[in-house]
């Protein structure tokens, strides 16, 4: 199979997961914090290391800042719910994913809260006046916005967006779960409140782990509250960061194999990803933009998305489009609407959806090479 769908997932994982797996389940899968034997030990030794690492990684003021979540859906929820109070204001961007978009939904339904969306162009690019009035026209608690766009991978601006909202009173929620791994994020430098991220897409990790950065001086509300392996003589809830949001049991299995990715992409360095995946970019949209009856979706410059190509086929259904590769090519890709029905309004893409071609880190320019020529044979170009 030649796997072009690494916005859902990556695959394959980074070298050296899979080992890290199986080691900590052969010989430290205790549970941390738990116990004083020496699996427990071993078992929250390795679950320090990782905090540490993805402390490092996002340039975070201390490892206590990072909450571990199931994915970034989990870890936008944690943030919305955790934040936001009776009748608050959010403003979101055009392109927004189902993980912020149903959440405040259920927010507005249940809690009274509004949400005004900041225009974005057909190519994606978000209005950053449109943005200033609405933060300028009503108090508002939170700004959120995805780093790049799932659908057609537009990179938007973080730290205008930033400094804008925390010039207005706002705090500021990024969902990096299409840059995380891809592009170099300093939550400091940046200005960023919240940060969502998943292990399992541009950090080649396992799936079920990912994570929530909260800046000092963020206080969030518990989703859930239970055992922590700290302070268990109290009723309620730890304060302190991150036992006050990380009730029960981790997902320790996940965390060893994000420890085994982040070091991989580390050490790859993020330059070098985003130089070979700028690359296959370019060639994705040179050799698909060239074919008669392909529409490029997006601002179809290598430079300004991350590697996130979508595209529709005249005379084909999208669906169509993506079974076709599947079945008589052996190419996965990713058709419909994305779980993002928000961002192909904005693209004027909606209802049909896409056809979505994203490669990774550990794709070739031959396997890209190959998709294109597939979709010039359904084309008959």
């Amino acid at each position: 199979m030649i796997y072009l769908d690494h916005a859902a997932t990556s695959f394959p994982k980074a070298p050296g997961v899979v080992e890290a797996i199986s080691s900590f389940l052969t010989h430290r899968a205790g549970n941390p914090g738990r116990s004083g034997h020496s699996l427990a030990l071993a078992a929250q030794a390795m679950v320090t290391e990782v905090r540490g690492l993805v402390a490092s990684f996002f340039s975070a003021e201390e490892p206590s800042r990072v909450v571990f979540c199931q994915n970034a859906t989990d870890a936008i929820n944690l943030a919305l719910w955790g934040l936001c109070r009776v009748s608050d204001r959010v403003v979101v961007s055009g392109l927004e994913h189902n993980a912020v978009a149903r959440p405040l939904a259920a927010m507005t339904e249940r809690l009274g809260v509004s949400v005004a969306h900041a225009r974005s162009g057909a190519d994606g690019v978000l209005d950053l006046d449109e943005l200033e009035g609405l933060l300028a026209a009503a108090p508002t608690r939170l700004v959120a916005m995805v780093h790049a766009s799932n659908v057609c991978g537009t990179i938007l601006p973080v730290a205008e967006t930033a400094a804008l909202a925390h010039r207005y009173g706002a705090l500021f929620l990024l969902d990096a779960a299409q840059t995380a791994g891809v592009l170099p994020i300093d939550v400091r430098a940046l200005g960023v409140d919240l940060l969502a991220f998943p292990g399992h897409k541009g950090l080649l990790g396992p799936t079920g782990i990912g994570g929530l950065y909260v800046r000092p001086g963020v206080r969030l509300r518990p989703l859930r509250q239970g055992g922590t392996g700290t302070r268990s003589e109290e009723t309620q809830q730890p304060e302190a960061l991150p036992e006050a949001l990380e009730a029960g049991t981790l997902n320790t299995v996940g965390l060893a194999g994000l420890g085994a990715s982040i070091r991989y992409v580390s050490e790859r360095g993020l330059e070098a990803i985003r130089a070979h995946e700028q690359l296959l970019t370019a060639q994705l949209l040179e050799g698909l933009g060239s074919i008669p009856g392909v529409r490029l979706i997006g601002p179809a410059d290598a430079t300004k998305q991350v590697a996130v190509v979508s595209i529709t086929l005249e005379g084909w259904e999208p669906v169509d489009v993506g079974a076709a590769l599947d079945s008589s090519f052996g190419i996965a890709v990713r058709p419909g609407l994305h779980c993002a029905p928000m961002a192909h309004r904005t693209l004027g893409t909606y209802p049909g959806g896409t056809i979505r071609f994203s490669p990774g880190p550990l794709t070739s320019s031959e396997e890209v090479a190959s998709a294109v020529a597939a979709v010039q044979r359904l084309a008959g170009a």
